[in-house]
């Protein structure tokens, strides 16, 4: 038998590509979720409420690894209401995966729990890397130090490796992600400076996040948290430049905090999402051998405009186009 991967929260954004990632190298996909709306159709599909023991749990019985993206979209208003959801989300699911690891005759070799980059603070004068940053304040910071708590007070068995990653902005070419938003806005001429510009955008390719949990599960000395994102971490300013260049708009009209606190209300999302400064630096990733494919936003942007969709992002790389800009002289960029 193949070695098993199992996926909770695997109709999710990053779940369908993690799932689809997997059964194309050849593991045995387990995919949970509360529904399968929005599931890849890979793997075998088992269904729970994110918050109680049930069958699935004999799925972990000696997996390879465990991975668990479970958790309410930080996408929407900070009402009392969505607050409790994303917080409980995101502990509930990490505690009773917990017990049901704890449960296990044979214990999974590897459980990764996802975090965020968000972990951090506010951070315009330093990058904060995996052995020294400095924790945020605030209820996203809090979030993300409770999801943390819950990860690493598992008793769960020694055999079986744990490790947070502290992730980036994810890129892929997918329907209301931020890539997508973000070239749709620049587009319509939208896509200047937000804010003071001089927060950091700490980023990742999907193709890139892909290999590093690859390259995490496959390096048995990793365990704690590890920060997953490029090794460059543009300013906003320079963000919006790209994505301008890459949709061939010259000008972008600049939003100031008022304008973005206007705008996000319309949207139903937060300002906070653009003008906190993440600057996770992937010190642990980057002294262990992992080595970006995208290591430069640039490449990356123009790259996923041939990559629309999850069927179009695994097309063969004949198939697809990364675009002139990739290819001309440093100078001339």
């Amino acid at each position: 038998m193949n070695p098993v991967i199992v996926i909770f929260g695997a109709n999710g954004f990053l779940g369908r590509y993690l799932t689809r990632h997997f059964a194309r190298n050849g593991k045995e996909v387990v995919a949970i979720a509360r529904s399968r709306e929005g599931w890849s159709g890979d793997g075998m599909f088992l269904e729970w409420d994110g918050k109680t023991l049930g069958p699935w749990a004999l799925a972990l019985e000696g997996a390879e690894a465990v991975i668990n993206l479970a958790g309410r979209s930080v996408n929407c208003r900070y009402t009392e209401k969505n607050r409790r959801e994303i917080l409980e989300s995101r502990v509930d699911a990490t505690r009773v995966i917990g017990e049901a690891i704890k449960g296990c005759k044979t214990p999974p070799k590897t459980w990764l729990n996802t975090s965020t980059a968000t972990w951090y603070r506010h951070a315009e004068d330093m990058p904060q890397n995996d052995w020294l940053g400095e924790p945020g304040e605030g209820f996203s910071c809090d979030v993300a130090q409770a999801w943390e708590d819950a990860f690493f007070n598992a008793n769960v068995p020694a055999e079986t490796r744990k490790l947070a990653l502290r992730i980036g902005m994810v890129l892929a070419n997918e329907e209301a992600t931020v890539y997508d938003v973000l070239r749709k806005l620049t587009a319509r001429g939208l896509g200047g400076t937000m804010g003071s510009g001089n927060q950091r955008i700490s980023w990742i390719h999907m193709e890139d996040f892909l290999r590093a949990v690859d390259f995490v599960i496959n390096d048995p000395f990793l365990d704690g948290t590890v920060n997953v994102t490029a090794p460059e971490f543009p300013t906003n300013r320079e963000w919006m430049r790209t994505f301008r260049e890459a949709v061939g708009m010259p000008l972008g009209v600049p939003a100031r905090r008022w304008m973005l606190k206007i705008g996000a209300r319309l949207m139903g999302t937060e300002t906070e999402l653009v003008l906190k400064s993440r600057w996770a630096d992937s010190v642990r990733l980057r002294d262990a051998g992992f080595r970006w494919r995208w290591s430069r936003a640039v490449d990356a942007v123009a790259d996923l405009h041939g990559r629309r969709g999850l069927q179009g992002f695994f097309k063969a790389a004949s198939e697809r186009s990364a675009g002139a800009r990739v290819w001309l002289p440093a100078a001339t960029r």
